[in-house]
């Protein structure tokens, strides 16, 4: 293994960048040259079959089965042109990654020969094995069947010699078992609420729509040096390792020279990613050494998670190519930043209208300050839920460390829009309208200028940060499918929306003017939801008891973090909007419970096995030469003169017996631990029993080994230091 070290740390100096080939077309002219879009669309099928799907994508009209062969028929010859001899249907289940099964486009003749052929029953629907993906019980291994069906609204695409075709993914008894589902309902009732409130300032608003701009944060390491880290390859992060002399406290990578190697993968990710129609735009060194970011311009979010999840997939392979292997895994290094994966959420109309966003009219402004009170209300409510959405074992890592806002949900307004809501919530309702006659209502609303996004500042430790136009719900994981954040947030914002209207409503049955009764209660959810607005610093201890005392969920325990799913008020929500049955979120959270537990089973025995076989053996080598040297002291000088000159080997041998000593029966403990939780049959209870007794002991076995790589010969140490992990690149 030493050999292995040195080999790696060798060979990955000695790397040269990839050369990647600048296509000759512009980016614009080759973006979206793998993916079935409109053009093509409007190429292949018939001017009847082209406005009913164009119609199903834009409208939600249901998809009229009549047309799947024809639509099929359009695929499979552009797929040809293409050299495309597979599809599958690729759908996203509750494993993090994205799942597919690859079958050829060839059936019997009936002649004893083969023919090609995609059929409209193919591409619309598909029965994978649904007992062997995660399902919290739904589904039993006698129970096998499930469905993929279709997504029309997200494009098919070519990656390599298969034809993906975006899918969700359904028991046989109609139960989400994945992400897309979930969030195609999430998606419509913030559509049908967002829309009814839309109506009060614009009534010819007859859609809405969730835009999400994910920030994709990673770290890359050369592949040679990860092999020779078996716990950066079978848990994504370091178990073990001192931080490197030199880190990020010079602030001299963040923005800096991107570095050659890193520079030909990024342009071979991005050419890749335009060609699938992923909108790659920014792209930059992050904070930490080796850590770096890239960034594609919003899209409607259903696609921009589907977009995210190919991203994360591509970003792997292309890695491979360069020599690297990248780390999604939230906190991949001790001491340094970890990753996340900003999404940056918004509600548009299809007339154009940023709804989160200033206007240059009273009554745009109304209607932006009800956007962002409604907004707020759904975070209130709901702030530990949506803390649970982008909650998991590797993101409990980065919450509240280096660059990440802590494990409480507050939102950050900034001085312009907190400053509007304070006056709107104090102002007399009398000396805030001034009725003009036939010339209308004057709203007494301090303008707010367009210029307000470059006017607010970014507080970095807020978890849901107001930016601008838009919201930053900057708590989601690096590795995290955003659509479990962005399912939560959707509902919730729809409920806000529609209990908000149900209550103008009823004011204005009672005859109450539609502007006084929507002021009206704007100003009640001001001063209902003013708990979840906090500016200051969210790395405080003095916050933590702020936000007890305001009733905001500071718990920091991820599997009782999970909990928040199954309380009245969540059940209540996603029930009520269509989105999740409870039955579903029962089986959701049995899930979580159950990955958390493994992730941790997995790190507790990848820490036991390297300490006590790489940690312990080089240790005990390295004190056995030392032994050795200290005897050949003797034998020259004498005891006595040998004991003084040999004074730091006999402190060093003596130091490392006690360090292995404490690594064995901290291993030893961590295994009884394990044995115990193990025999717990409740999911819940099991990974609770991880969290307080298995997963405390690892920082301790840590402590020594980290000890012992500053005392042990450089020569022996087996594993890839920090400073060579993050600084050759």
């Amino acid at each position: 293994m030493t050999n292995l070290r040195f080999g790696a740390v060798e060979s990955a100096s000695k790397r040269k960048p990839v050369e990647v080939l600048s296509p000759v077309e512009r980016p614009s002219e080759y973006f979206g040259k793998k993916v079935f879009n409109r053009q093509k669309m409007y190429k292949y099928l018939s001017a009847e079959v082209y406005t009913k799907l164009i119609d199903v994508i834009d409208n939600g009209a249901q998809l009229d089965r009549s047309i799947a062969d024809e639509v099929a028929k359009g695929m499979k010859r552009w797929a040809d042109e293409n050299g495309v001899t597979h599809y599958t249907h690729w759908f996203q289940p509750l494993t993090e990654g994205t799942a597919e099964k690859h079958d050829a486009f060839i059936e019997h003749d009936g002649k004893g020969g083969m023919i090609e052929e995609f059929s409209g029953k193919l591409l619309v629907q598909q029965e994978p094995d649904a007992s062997s993906f995660p399902s919290g019980g739904i589904r039993s291994t006698f129970e096998a069947r499930g469905y993929s069906a279709w997504d029309p609204t997200s494009p098919v695409f070519i990656m390599d010699d298969t034809l993906c075709i975006p899918t969700i993914f359904i028991s046989y008894t109609g139960e989400a078992l994945d992400y897309k589902a979930p969030l195609l309902r999430a998606l419509h009732a913030v559509n049908v609420a967002a829309t009814d409130v839309c109506h009060y300032f614009y009534p010819d608003v007859k859609k809405v729509v969730s835009n999400l701009g994910w920030e994709q944060e990673y770290f890359l390491v050369d592949a040679d040096l990860y092999a020779a880290r078996p716990d950066l390859a079978l848990t994504g992060r370091t178990l073990m390792g001192h931080s490197s002399a030199k880190d990020q406290q010079m602030d001299d990578h963040y923005f800096g020279t991107i570095p050659e190697r890193v520079q030909a993968f990024m342009k071979d990710l991005e050419i890749q990613a335009l060609e699938l129609g992923i909108p790659c735009k920014t792209r930059h060194n992050e904070v930490a050494p080796n850590q770096f970011e890239c960034a594609p311009i919003f899209e409607e979010t259903n696609l921009a998670v589907d977009h995210n999840m190919l991203l994360m997939s591509l970003m792997k392979k292309v890695a491979r190519k360069h020599g690297f292997q990248v780390l999604l895994h939230e906190k991949p290094f001790d001491g340094i930043n970890g990753s996340g994966k900003h999404n940056n959420w918004s509600l548009s109309t299809d007339t154009g209208i940023l709804l989160h966003g200033t206007g240059k009219t009273p009554k745009d402004n109304l209607r932006f300050i009800t956007f962002i009170v409604e907004t707020l209300m759904a975070v209130y409510k709901h702030n530990g839920l949506l803390k649970a959405s982008i909650m998991s074992a590797t993101n409990a890592h980065r919450l509240g460390a280096n660059e990440a806002p802590p494990a409480i949900v507050s939102s950050f307004l900034g001085n312009q829009v907190s400053e509007v809501l304070d006056h709107l919530e104090k102002t007399p309702t009398k000396d805030i309208f001034n009725i003009e006659g036939k010339h209308g209502v004057n709203i007494d609303i301090p303008e707010i200028p367009d210029i307000m996004q470059d006017n607010t500042d970014r507080n970095r430790t807020s978890p849901f940060a107001f930016t601008g136009n838009r919201f930053e719900f900057r708590a989601v994981g690096s590795e995290a499918n955003c659509a479990s954040a962005m399912i939560t947030l959707n509902t919730a914002v729809a409920e806000a929306l529609q209990d908000f209207k149900v209550r103008v409503d009823k004011l204005i049955a009672n005859g109450q003017d539609t502007i006084e009764a929507i002021i009206e209660v704007v100003r009640q959810d001001i001063k209902t939801c003013a708990p979840i607005r906090f500016d200051g610093n969210g790395y405080s201890d003095e916050w933590v008891e702020e936000a007890e005392k305001r009733g905001l969920d500071v718990e920091r325990s991820c599997p009782v973090i999970f909990d928040r799913y199954l309380d009245e008020a969540s059940i209540k929500m996603f029930e009520s909007q269509g989105v999740m049955k409870k039955n579903e979120l029962e089986a959701r959270n049995e899930v979580k419970w159950e990955t958390y537990t493994k992730k941790l089973q997995i790190e507790a025995r990848v820490l036991g096995d390297l300490s006590m076989n790489h940690i312990i053996p080089v240790a005990t080598h390295y004190q056995s030469q030392l032994a050795k040297n200290v005897g050949n002291m003797i034998a020259i000088f004498g005891a006595d003169e040998a004991k003084k000159l040999s004074e730091r080997n006999i402190s060093i041998i003596k130091d490392i017996a006690e360090r292995t000593a404490l690594i064995e029966k901290g291993v030893e403990e961590l295994v009884e631990a394990r044995k115990k939780a193990n025999k717990i049959e409740n999911e819940r209870e099991k990974a609770i029993a991880y969290h307080d007794t298995v997963e405390t002991k690892f920082d301790t076995i840590r402590y020594q080994i980290d000890k012992l790589e500053l005392e042990v010969s450089d020569e022996l140490w087996t594993l890839p230091k920090y400073r060579e992990l993050l600084f050759i690149r």
